[in-house]
């Protein structure tokens, strides 16, 4: 049986969940966009502008750690599609023309709460949907996702401008309301994986599974290495403004790290799935080094190569997070992939936040993502002499 992306295409039930997840990744960035550039222009400000960025991350973390446990005591269907209407009806609320911007942020951290249990039932259902070709399928749906954030980033002002700020988030809601009608009918309806009775009980079920587990452990600290990698991110406008091209800059930089993940998820497709497995950490190190190139002052289209570079090899997510998937439980799939999403969530809003305010003691969105890269390149080196000891172990049987 092929394992190729054709493979995975092959099954019904993955096109369905592929269809879903672009629709709503290439209509989720345009709030972000706007966001960031908005809140810049606002107050000048990279500190506030990297902390309101990590804000919407703040409510997928809590909820990561809450309701992600939801994916195994429900039918992942029906949490999907239940995540999915409520997004559509809040993103539609807030394109009311004439909505007060702060509530507009408020409701968009609530839409926040919606993504980690649709993430972990969808991460969950893949391997039961998909069988021994669940790592091509990943693939692709890490391409689809960071094939969205370019687009969504370098055509969300674009967008914007040309939609109003009312008509791009009713364009959201229309996504994630399209998405809900493609999964409640073309997914078969299956029983709930597992029974969990107390949110406590589920976050320690999932934190417990991976702390036992030395190979689940250094494959979440692997992943969680983006606490460094996503500083970039955060710093888009400010560093913009740096270089002196001002918000028509953001979309280019947001979009760089995306379109080099796309590229580099494809050429890892060309090694064997245990050699990609044995190289995670050599290439999570390589992750963060470009980022050090920020001490040499790199124009705008010096930092989008050094983003992209950085983007191609973070690519090894993928074959972590199927490694991952591959050694937990299904009837805990979902608490475990919650726990590690969480985490990781959390790391992310910590690194913008972080790396905002390190710019602002600095005086310099370059400096400081050069610093973060040079820590996660110290940080990347320790976990891959801890890897190298049991990636042996991680290797599936082909």
């Amino acid at each position: 049986m092929g394992t190729g992306f054709r493979a995975a295409f092959a099954v019904p039930e993955f096109r369905v969940l592929w269809c879903a997840a672009a629709l709503s990744t290439v209509g989720d960035q345009l709030a972000r966009v706007a966001l960031s550039v908005l809140v810049f222009q606002r107050t000048g400000s990279a500190a506030w502008t990297a902390l309101t960025y990590a804000l919407t991350m703040l409510p997928a973390f809590v909820s990561g750690v809450l309701l992600s446990g939801l994916a195994d005591r429900f039918p992942r269907r029906t949490v999907m599609v239940a995540a999915d209407v409520l997004r559509a009806a809040l993103l539609a609320l807030m394109a009311v023309p004439g909505m007060p911007l702060p509530l507009v942020a408020a409701l968009l951290v609530v839409a926040q709460l919606a993504e980690p249990p649709f993430a972990a039932a969808q991460g969950a259902l893949l391997p039961t949907v998909l069988g021994d070709r669940y790592e091509a399928g990943q693939s692709v749906h890490l391409i689809t996702h960071q094939a969205g954030l370019l687009l969504g980033f370098a055509g969300g002002g674009v967008v914007v401008a040309w939609l109003g700020t009312s008509g791009a988030l009713l364009a959201d809601a229309v996504t994630f309301a399209a998405s809900a009608v493609l999964l409640r009918f073309g997914l078969l309806a299956r029983p709930a994986a597992g029974a969990v009775s107390r949110v406590g009980f589920r976050l320690r079920t999932g934190a417990l599974l991976v702390w036992r587990d030395r190979r689940l452990r250094l494959l979440v600290a692997l992943g969680w290495l983006a606490l460094f990698t996503v500083v970039p991110e955060g710093l888009a406008a400010p560093f913009s403004a740096e270089v002196g091209v001002g918000a028509e800059g953001v979309g280019l930089l947001l979009a760089a790290d995306p379109a080099g993940m796309v590229l580099g998820t494809v050429l890892l497709r060309f090694l064997p799935t245990a050699r990609r497995v044995r190289l995670l950490g050599l290439l999570a190190v390589a992750t963060a080094l470009p980022l050090v190139g920020y001490w040499l002052e790199p124009g705008l289209l010096g930092a989008v190569a050094l983003l992209a570079l950085s983007g191609v090899f973070s690519a090894y997510q993928v074959t972590a997070g199927a490694t991952f998937v591959r050694l937990v439980p299904d009837a805990q799939r979902g608490q475990a992939l919650g726990f590690a999403r969480s985490g990781l969530v959390a790391a992310q809003g910590v690194g913008v936040a972080g790396g905002g305010v390190l710019a602002t003691g600095l005086g310099s969105a370059g400096t400081a993502i050069a610093v973060a890269g040079a820590v996660g390149v110290v940080a990347a080196c320790a976990v891959t002499a801890l890897w190298s000891g049991v990636s042996a172990s991680a290797v599936p049987d082909d």
